[in-house]
């Protein structure tokens, strides 16, 4: 399991990004966010990534249903102001999490962003 030093430094990273409104690391099985930067007043990240929760696992039993070999790397969610990233894990001992960053869509750069969540997977591999 990553720990929880690890797991602040990666949101803090996360946070930096232009844009960001918001990231969280969440065990998809639970809905229980490890960790979580950002958010406010009108935007409660707890909710948001519990309820994102939801999301991956259904993209997971869609997957096993479907047979579809290979690993989710990203699910987006594209709204009016805001894009949403998703990002499992697969680091030892990180099974079962994801990244969950929210994103100002007119100020952030979704490629750019995307890259940031893979170095921050990539961080929890490394411990």
């Amino acid at each position: 399991m990553a720990t929880t030093t690890t797991t602040e430094q990666c949101l803090a990273r996360l946070l930096r990004i232009e844009g960001a409104i918001g990231a969280a690391l969440v065990d998809y099985q639970s809905g229980l966010a490890l960790g979580i930067v950002g958010g406010g007043p009108h935007f409660d990240l707890t909710a948001a990534a519990a309820g994102n929760t939801d999301v991956v696992r259904a993209k997971m039993r869609t997957m096993e249903m479907l047979r579809l070999e290979g690993e989710i790397d990203d699910i987006l969610i594209t709204l009016t102001g805001q894009y949403h990233l998703i990002r499992p894990t697969t680091a030892p001992g990180a099974e079962g999490l994801y990244f969950y960053l929210a994103l100002d869509r007119q100020k952030a750069n979704l490629a750019m962003a995307r890259r940031h969540l893979a170095q921050a997977e990539k961080t929890l591999r490394e411990v």
